[in-house]
């Protein structure tokens, strides 16, 4: 890979969607109707809309990717993030009339087949932009972890919500952080402070240089920064994700150098919003 991609070296997460998916299922046939009712972190969402939000991920993906299904984009003035959620309401709004069972003998059939299809993907081949990174098409490791971090995010509000412990296993977990990192050269997008900056979560740097006016992700440290954040796992994936606002969990992070950068990079959202 060229040194002067910003994505920085590639990832593969194929070989945890089968993993994830079976603790996921695990935790949903296990579930009262009472707790299928619960609230979650999704606002309006209890825990069988965002089970049926899951259904929808899995549907949509083997849909467009696999079999090349297209629909109709946003309407005239909507603007995209609007049209995602528009869609996502609508999809949850229907799964409504499944029972609880039927929704996780779907989701589990559904499941198994985007196991398969993330398996065979050529890693380098052109996707869809994720926009949280950059307005270009993105090579399909990105995307394949893209989806990856979606399903383990609602995992974890999933969890949350029934009061099960955190997916905290960093076979898991680890490659979450490592994905999320992929939005910081976007975010840094406006700054033109020259000089690298770095950001450590739970024990791992990764550093951001600027070259010929673009910023590009690296693993490590890299020079003398202008600018450090380091904080733990959870705190990241939350602040990536919107779960927690920086003004909430600012104990657990420390910041060095240039505050107006360091206040940016904890600005990063690796979601579409």
């Amino acid at each position: 890979m060229p040194q002067d991609n910003p994505l920085g070296p590639p990832i593969d997460v194929h070989d945890l969607f089968p993993l994830e998916q079976r603790q996921l299922l695990e935790l949903l046939r296990g579930l009262t109707s009472e707790q299928w009712k619960l609230p979650t972190a999704c606002a309006g969402w209890d825990v069988k809309d965002l089970a049926g939000h899951l259904l929808g991920d899995h549907l949509h993906r083997l849909s467009a990717s696999r079999d090349g299904h297209r629909t109709a984009g946003p309407a005239d003035g909507e603007a995209f993030p609007a049209f995602i959620h528009r869609l996502n309401d609508e999809w949850v709004t229907a799964t409504r009339t499944l029972s609880a069972p039927v929704l996780v003998d779907i989701l589990a059939d559904a499941s198994a087949q985007v196991c398969d299809f993330w398996a065979g993907v050529d890693l380098f081949a052109p996707s869809i932009a994720v926009s949280w990174a950059g307005p270009d098409p993105a090579p399909m490791w990105l995307d394949m972890g893209r989806d990856y971090t979606e399903y383990w995010v609602h995992h974890q509000q999933l969890r949350e919500a029934v009061g099960l412990s955190a997916l905290d296993d960093r076979v898991l977990v680890d490659p979450v952080v490592d994905i999320f990192m992929r939005a910081l050269p976007y975010t840094l997008r406006e700054v033109t402070t020259n000089g690298p900056v770095t950001y450590e979560v739970g024990g791992r740097v990764w550093s951001c240089v600027r070259t010929n006016n673009k910023w590009a992700l690296r693993p490590g440290a890299v020079g003398d920064p202008i600018t450090a954040v380091r904080t733990d796992p959870d705190t990241f994936w939350r602040l990536c994700t919107k779960n927690a606002s920086v003004e909430v969990v600012r104990a657990k992070i420390v910041t060095e150098g240039e505050r107006a950068v360091a206040e940016t990079m904890l600005k990063m959202v690796s979601i579409i919003v």
